[in-house]
């Protein structure tokens, strides 16, 4: 019987160990699966290019009432999508993990409102730009209409942004309140869980207008900035591509037509192409 005991003790170990070594090569196939990254020649023969956008950041980024994906940073998407002759695959990200996403080569380019920065730029490389940014504060109509303002009080940012970054320097005396999702962010603002939001002055002014009782009190904060797709780091080849690609739709006037299709109907009078769109390299702009 202790032989016995000890044969099945053996047979079942042997099976234990040989699951485990499944598993692991398993694991091992789908790391070097993620782990590669595409070629421009892969992505065109593959038929389909993966871009992370945002899909609740309207209007740059976000599935409408039919499940499509809409938006700014939607028609550069699109337009990258038909240079190459692919089609496009939107994959949702969210501000804090959107730099994982590519890292991991889950997408071969990000697109999600992305805002250029130094700190940034030694996790990924940007192309060049197609919008510029600065930060902004949304609250009810007049109670926030100054930085001095929010001491001591709760201001709602997305973990991973600009703001996030901003405050968390600049003003230390202001109590942060993280949410990762701008939806999440939004629904905090709205429900009083919080005294205002601040995120890119871009997006709190188109807020704004679909959320009446609610104004942007200050339009203009910190550093004009620049919003930019993003290659994972020594992506030479598609970041050239992209540039490319960019630097003929400014000659085209690209991104103030998209602007009227995209972006006008949600801000009306509150802001102009001017305010936001770059047809040109900025002079200065360092990548």
């Amino acid at each position: 019987m202790k032989k016995l005991s000890a044969l099945l003790l053996i047979a079942l170990l042997a099976i234990g160990l040989v699951g485990c070594g499944s598993v692991k090569e398993e694991g091992q196939e789908a790391a070097a699966d993620t782990g590669k990254t595409r070629t421009i020649d892969e992505i065109k023969k593959s038929g389909e290019i993966t871009i992370g956008v945002f899909g609740d950041k309207k209007p740059f980024g976000y599935v409408d009432d039919k499940g499509e994906f809409q938006g700014y940073d939607i028609a550069l998407g699109n337009r990258i999508a038909k240079e190459l002759g692919v089609k496009v695959n939107y994959v949702p990200v969210e501000a804090a993990s959107r730099v994982e996403y590519l890292n991991a080569n889950k997408i071969d380019l990000l697109l999600a409102n992305f805002t250029v920065t130094d700190e940034r730029k030694e996790q990924v490389d940007f192309a060049l730009p197609y919008m510029k940014v600065s930060l902004g504060i949304v609250s009810p109509k007049g109670n926030i209409t100054d930085v001095a303002q929010l001491k001591d009080k709760t201001l709602i940012v997305s973990k991973g942004t600009t703001a996030d970054t901003y405050f968390t320097k600049e003003h230390p005396e202001v109590k942060l309140q993280k949410y990762d999702q701008y939806a999440e962010a939004y629904s905090a603002l709205l429900d009083g869980r919080g005294d205002a939001m601040s995120t890119d002055n871009t997006e709190v002014l188109a807020w704004a207008v679909e959320n009446p009782g609610f104004d942007v009190g200050v339009q203009s904060l910190g550093d004009v900035d620049y919003i930019a797709p993003a290659v994972k780091k020594g992506n030479k080849e598609m970041l050239d591509f992209v540039n490319g690609l960019i630097e003929t739709l400014y000659g085209e006037g690209f991104f103030t037509k998209a602007y009227n299709e995209t972006l006008a109907p949600t801000y009306g009078d509150a802001a102009k192409p001017e305010d936001m769109v770059v047809e040109a390299k900025p002079d200065g702009y360092l990548q």
